[in-house]
């Protein structure tokens, strides 16, 4: 779960992690309200007005800006609280902005880079620093990988004290600089590990002038599976920045993700929804969403799939591909047949069951009435669905 960059900030506070002081606003008087609270009596002081959105290159969309004096404030919050905020990551209709976050500007000296996640071919957490802060990482890592140093936390010891000098000296640290970033390492680990977040990531980490060591920006990703130990967590979902259709699945605890192809997949495990993506597209077709209905695929998981998947006007056929472990293909079959009947199918409907009772559910199927066409193979339900788009 994507949390908000001052959502971010707030958990990094908890654990020690000096972070750049603002406050949120979704108003143009609370942006006013709060250049108030961090500024000084003059009211001329130099601030930060920054958009609130799930993605990255918000400053290259226009979606953080420079003001001077509490006026400039005022202005800078109405240019961007309602804007359609478009990045490299927000597709190109863009994001609403519904909030700012308003911080005291920093005078910067260098800015790094730091980041943790996790690495699951060592299957250990790995903390990455560079020396190019406030550049995209990926780029860095592309044009100039030998500029970001790497360590490898075993999570059964933790991480270790010539670990955390390793990584400091490697950003070229001295004197108090290097011991305010050894402390700001170690409780951004603590963070990391004890919020259970699957990326910490501040760029830019900057030294300022006055010789503190801070987060300019926080990008904090929680473990949604872990999020049913941090209640007050899970609470900072916000479900504006997501897609509409993934909200309305999670309700009905459907795994669901949408893409840009036309063929809508329902699939039940994770694992044979990504076979069946992959068949699709070597059979020339190209997967419209990933659903996984998971182990029951009851009849009323299965419309809420159908209704679901048909939002999506890109949809122009539909694959169903269901391995009888848990549940018997009969009883699938049942549901298919009766949410076909409640949920209008108006395009091809491939069928594929296999496991348990899979004959019994493909007569289901062949004796409903209904324009479905099934399969055995795996190859072959794929054939299908591309033969039936190109006869649509």
């Amino acid at each position: 779960m994507k949390v908000h960059e001052y959502q971010g900030k707030e958990i990094l506070e908890r654990y020690g992690v000096a972070v750049q002081p603002g406050k949120v606003a979704y108003t143009v008087e609370e942006a006013v309200a709060a250049a108030q609270d961090l500024g000084t009596e003059s009211g001329e002081d130099l601030f930060v007005v920054k958009a609130q959105i799930h993605a990255g290159g918000r400053g290259k969309g226009g979606g953080v800006k420079l003001a001077e004096g509490i006026d400039a404030v005022r202005d800078r919050a109405a240019d961007i609280l309602g804007m359609m905020l478009k990045t490299h990551q927000t597709g190109p209709e863009g994001q609403k902005v519904r909030a700012v976050l308003i911080a005291e500007a920093v005078d910067i000296q260098n800015e790094y880079y730091v980041g943790i996640t996790l690495d699951r071919q060592k299957n250990m957490p790995v903390i990455m620093v560079s020396t190019e802060g406030g550049v995209e990482i990926e780029t860095v890592a592309e044009k100039t990988p030998d500029k970001i140093l790497k360590c490898w936390i075993n999570p059964l010891i933790g991480l270790q004290g010539f670990q955390l000098r390793e990584l400091v000296f490697g950003l070229g640290f001295t004197g108090d600089a290097f011991k305010k970033t050894l402390r700001f390492i170690s409780a951004l680990y603590q963070a990391y590990t004890q919020s259970d977040c699957s990326l910490a990531e501040i760029n830019p980490l900057v030294l300022t002038e006055q010789g503190d060591v801070v987060a300019i920006d926080a990008k904090i990703n929680l473990d949604d599976n872990a999020l049913f130990r941090h209640p007050d967590l899970a609470e900072l979902r916000d479900t504006d920045e997501e897609d509409p259709l993934e909200v309305e699945a999670d309700s009905y605890g459907l795994n669901y993700v949408k893409l840009d192809g036309n063929v809508g997949c329902m699939v039940n495990g994770a694992g044979l929804a990504m076979a069946t993506m992959d068949i699709i597209k070597i059979a020339g077709g190209d997967p419209a969403n990933f659903l996984d209905v998971g182990g029951g695929a009851s009849a009323e998981t299965v419309e809420a799939g159908f209704r679901i998947i048909l939002k999506d006007p890109n949809v122009k056929a539909l694959l169903v591909n269901i391995f009888g472990g848990i549940v018997r293909c009969d009883r699938v079959a049942t549901g298919i047949v009766q949410a076909a009947h409640n949920v209008e199918i108006n395009m091809p409907l491939i069928v594929r069951l296999q496991g348990t009772n899979a004959e019994e559910g493909v007569a289901i199927l062949n004796e409903s009435g209904l324009d479905i066409l099934t399969a055995v193979l795996f190859q072959e339900a794929a054939d299908k669905v591309t033969q039936a788009l190109g006869a649509t």
